[in-house]
């Protein structure tokens, strides 16, 4: 039943109010005000707060889209990584919206972790003039699944703010339910300010344009060619394809190029190229085989071997499919380790186990081709570090990466993307694929700051970009990178570039690390400790610190020998040097690139 009266009719002065006529009042009183600060040419009555934990610039990506959607709706609006925040400043903010993705096993993002450690403690100021929503970013094939965005979220509330919408946890495809989110935040935060759109912009949902599509944020599409995207890739002819590593390694580490064509993508040194890949055919035709399919099946319409040759993951098994496989068969191995409940036994068993594993054995009672379909994860595009400069090469993208193959002449195993770009792309082919960028990993904007660079393997990818910029541009700053991997006669990629860098002078300090040359295993981290005192000095000096490769064990051995490093020379334990290694960390001066 409406509240207000009738069109025209008057309402006596002495007759009271109903309790919802007054409250339609207020707001009609309240909307006037408001419309005359605005024609006033008042600033906006409420400002939102966007506070960002990203990683890989997923989550930076989306708070530019909620401040200019906050814009559009007549709102004030302004992001800010999470490490810049202080608890105090926190509490004198009145709207705060939070994005942040989840980094390894639960963890916040590296630019998130100083923010939920201050939060975390008890003098910390209390929240209860504050509104907040959280928009969580994650992977369900990890167990601590947006863990990051259910920590933030509890920790508000625990400390007195009022949430202003229900948290939502998004999957790899985040941009759907994220676009929603974004909607149902902003439009009820405008209703309540009683903002007007802005002149300069549509009212309606601000990741029509972009997040909807699965394109780039207000920062991304400043970059000519973004319309290029998740949903709608560039078709780039791979030009190069070659082998880095010796024949004789343990490892093919491949160096590719994409050309740009006339796509107009700009990318930046430290951004990352995603690659949407292909299954492979004997592959999929296996797994056929295994579920009594022929192959003449359909799915909506299409071929099932083209459904599952370019749209589902049939490598990795997916968390639906484990716990389908052990419902149906109670009695299989791996029904037996999952009754453990040991997620670290768990891992173990599955490591190196794709689906056609999990299926042999359940045995007869595996799911037909019908069953398997829902519990297949969509296929993914794959990510991978640019190792190359526009400066140097504007129309080409070059990419280094380790093809994975693993098994026996009974069973080989192999990468999904990786072994697509190294086999089954034709050499005229092209390969779908879409810039990710990352604003937070890149060479320092001042050209004097030296860099130094720590990546093993396939982790030098990034440097290799870096260096040239460097070259290129005339950077005065100086260059020191730690390299290594397991044999040098084998797995010395880019050697020649790297010296041709040192004898140019781009490349002040090259150290390398070789682990199985010596009886005793040598590690980039071992090296960083043996030049303790000339590090710290670089670091005093402004230096920039970059990490990129293996998150799970290099990132964290390389970390904890810098600490050492830091503590060892400034003589003042070890929580100085957490707090030194901190306001690097403030600073964006220690950044990683790790997966």
């Amino acid at each position: 039943m409406s509240t207000l009266p009738p069109t025209g009719q008057l309402i006596p002065v002495d007759a009271p109010f109903s309790a919802a006529q007054e409250s339609w009042l207020a707001g009609f009183i309240a909307g006037i005000a408001a419309a005359g600060k605005r024609a006033a040419g008042g600033a906006p009555t409420t400002t939102v707060d966007v506070l960002f934990g990203t990683q890989t610039g997923n989550a930076e990506f989306l708070a530019d889209e909620l401040v200019a959607g906050a814009k559009a709706r007549g709102l004030g609006g302004r992001t800010t990584p999470l490490d810049a925040v202080t608890p105090e400043q926190l509490a004198g903010m009145s709207h705060v919206l939070v994005v942040t993705s989840t980094y390894g096993e639960g963890e916040l993002p590296d630019n998130a972790g100083l923010f939920w450690d201050a939060i975390q403690a008890t003098t910390v100021p209390r929240l209860e003039g504050l509104q907040y929503a959280v928009l969580g970013l994650g992977d369900t094939s990890y167990d601590e699944f947006c863990q990051a965005g259910k920590l933030l979220d509890t920790r508000f509330e625990q400390l007195g703010a009022t949430r202003i919408h229900d948290r939502v946890d998004c999957d790899v495809d985040f941009e759907d339910p994220a676009a929603l989110w974004t909607a149902a935040v902003l439009d009820r935060l405008a209703a309540e300010a009683g903002a007007q759109p802005s002149a300069s912009g549509p009212a309606g949902d601000p990741a029509t344009s972009a997040t909807a599509t699965g394109g780039a944020g207000a920062s991304r599409a400043s970059r000519p060619g973004s319309r290029w995207n998740k949903r709608n890739p560039y078709p780039s002819a791979l030009v190069e394809n070659r082998l880095l590593s010796s024949p004789r390694s343990a490892k093919e580490i491949r160096h590719y190029e994409f050309d740009l064509g006339d796509s107009g993508i700009e990318y930046a040194a430290g951004d990352a190229l995603a690659v949407v890949p292909t299954n492979d055919e004997v592959f999929v035709g296996e797994l056929l085989e295994q579920v009594g399919a022929n192959g003449s099946e359909t799915l909506d319409g299409r071929a099932i071997t083209e459904v599952l040759r370019t749209d589902r993951e049939i490598r990795t098994p997916s968390k639906d499919l484990i716990a389908d496989l052990v419902q149906r068969a109670p009695s299989s191995e791996l029904a037996a380790v999952v009754s453990h409940g040991d997620k670290h036994e768990l891992d173990r068993w599955l490591w190196g186990r794709d689906v056609l594993d999990l299926l042999r054995d359940a045995g007869p009672a595996a799911p037909g081709l019908d069953e398997l379909l829902p519990n297949l994860r969509p296929l993914q595009a794959r990510q991978y570090s640019i190792s190359s400069s526009p400066f140097a090469h504007p129309d080409r993208i070059h990419l280094t990466i380790a093809s994975v193959r693993y098994g026996d002449p009974h069973r080989m195993y192999a990468g999904v993307a990786s072994t697509f770009l190294a086999d089954r792309v034709d050499p005229d082919g092209t390969v779908d694929v879409y810039l990710q960028p990352n604003a937070s990993f890149g060479v320092p904007a001042d050209d004097s700051a030296p860099m130094i660079m720590v990546g093993p393997g396939t982790g030098i990818a990034p440097f290799r970009g870096f260096l040239h910029e460097r070259a290129v541009s005339g950077a005065t700053g100086r260059n020191w990178l730690f390299f290594g991997d397991q044999h040098r006669d084998t797995d010395f990629v880019y050697e020649d570039e790297l010296t041709e860098l040192q004898q140019q002078g781009v490349l002040d300090r090259l150290d390398l690390a070789f682990s199985r040359d010596q009886a005793e295993k040598v590690y980039v981290q071992t090296r960083m400790l043996e030049h303790a005192p000339e590090l710290y000095a670089w670091l005093e000096d402004g230096g920039h610190f970059y990490v990129c490769g293996d998150a799970s064990r290099m990132a964290k051995d390389v970390e904890q020998a810098l600490l050492t490093v830091i503590a060892s020379q400034r003589g003042r334990g070890e929580d100085d040097a957490q707090a030194y290694l901190a306001d690097m960390r403030r600073g964006k001066r220690y950044v990683r690139d790790v997966y």
